[in-house]
């Protein structure tokens, strides 16, 4: 939709008579009934909320948790174990029913191994210059490069709190703005 603003865009919509365009903004989940993520995972992943236990990154046990659905990646809060340093969730481990926790600087990620990639563009030409990424989609433009043949991002700059399972997008800088070239889900994290 390039340049319209929402206002004009949902007025578009109004005339061509879409039943989208009085729809509320969400930046949520659109599947999930009134915002209660936890309801649909319990029900699509009951062993989600079984208890485990809470590891160090060098697999010292220091405590217990209530379900690994309750945890993400870049969490502080809500771990309830306390140390010398704040904790971060660094990991979960969902086979094992684990939760990882460290310092922030462990959240660190440089490279995102990515899979399923859609490109629109041609990915042997739109990709021999730095691109920008977005792996949230409210997070900031990171600058990075993508290596087409190994499916690797590597970040300019690390970034924190990135897990597998959450989407990848590659923009491209362009007069107008940035141009979207393609996109594809995050496999492993370095």
């Amino acid at each position: 939709l390039g340049d319209f603003p929402k206002s004009e865009t949902r007025n578009i919509a109004k005339k061509l008579n879409l039943e989208v365009a009085d729809k509320p903004d969400s930046q949520d989940i659109c599947f999930v009934p009134n915002g209660n993520y936890v309801s649909v995972i319990e029900r699509l992943r009951p062993e989600s909320n079984e208890p485990g236990n809470i590891v160090d990154t060098k697999g010292n046990i220091l405590g217990r948790h209530e379900g690994i659905i309750n945890f993400t990646i870049g969490q502080r809060k809500g771990i309830k174990i306390s140390g010398e340093i704040p904790y971060y969730v660094i990991k979960v481990n969902a086979k094992d029913k684990e939760v990882v926790i460290g310092k922030k600087e462990e959240l660190e990620i440089k490279r995102i191994k990515i899979e399923n990639i859609n490109y629109l563009c041609d990915k042997d030409s739109d990709f021999n210059e730095k691109i920008f990424v977005k792996v949230r989609s409210t997070g900031k433009l990171i600058e990075s490069k993508l290596n087409v043949h190994k499916k690797i991002v590597t970040f300019e700059n690390a970034e924190f709190g990135v897990s597998p399972g959450q989407a990848c997008v590659f923009y491209k800088p362009e007069k107008l703005g940035f141009r979207v070239l393609g996109g594809g889900w995050i496999k492993a994290t370095e």
